[in-house]
């Protein structure tokens, strides 16, 4: 199973054309999208093609494929036009290690979920990483639409044994293999 992770798109139809066009160029079988899909929020900028409507459009069209948490900026007309349902969580096994899926403002790295977990995959912050502590890996897909600290545009691709962290265009910034 191949796995994109994306977060943060925050209404940008431009940003939501490239996750489908990455979707389509690593062959991924899902899509996890952790959240802040629609609103810019009050304490960003427009982003690139604001058009909340046509990102709603552009995920539709994918919700077989979707899967998806709810984020701080998402409220519950988000879940009314989105036509997959909007988690608080997901939690998910990938060769035998228990994942947690979230949007990062509530369970985060100084911020634990009170599940058991080996790998915690979370946005919110607009910063991508993946870094080892006490024993379990955390991966911040970052924003794919509006990145802060000089970091890139990215995302997470999750593989069988591996958590890569790329930019829009397909470079690595960072990986690391969860298989022991």
């Amino acid at each position: 199973m191949k796995l994109l992770v994306a977060s943060d798109i925050h209404g940008s139809s431009f940003y939501a054309k490239k996750i489908k066009e990455i979707f389509e160029r690593e062959k991924a079988d899902k899509i996890i999208l952790l959240g802040d899909l629609y609103y810019h929020g009050p304490r960003n900028p427009l982003t690139n093609e604001y058009n909340p409507k046509e990102v709603a459009e552009i995920l539709n069209s994918l919700k077989d494929k979707i899967k998806c948490t709810k984020g701080n900026c998402d409220a519950e007309v988000d879940e009314m036009i989105s036509e997959f349902p909007l988690e608080n969580n997901i939690q998910m096994e990938i060769n035998n290690h228990k994942f947690i899926f979230t949007h990062g403002h509530k369970c985060n790295i100084d911020k634990l979920p009170k599940e058991e977990f080996d790998i915690l995959v979370y946005g919110h912050f607009h910063t991508g990483f993946i870094k080892e502590q006490d024993g379990k890996i955390f991966a911040n897909s970052g924003s794919i639409s509006l990145p802060v600290n000089n970091t890139e545009h990215s995302y997470l691709i999750i593989n069988e044994n591996e958590i890569i962290l790329e930019d829009i265009e397909g470079n690595i910034i960072d990986k690391r293999n969860y298989i022991n």
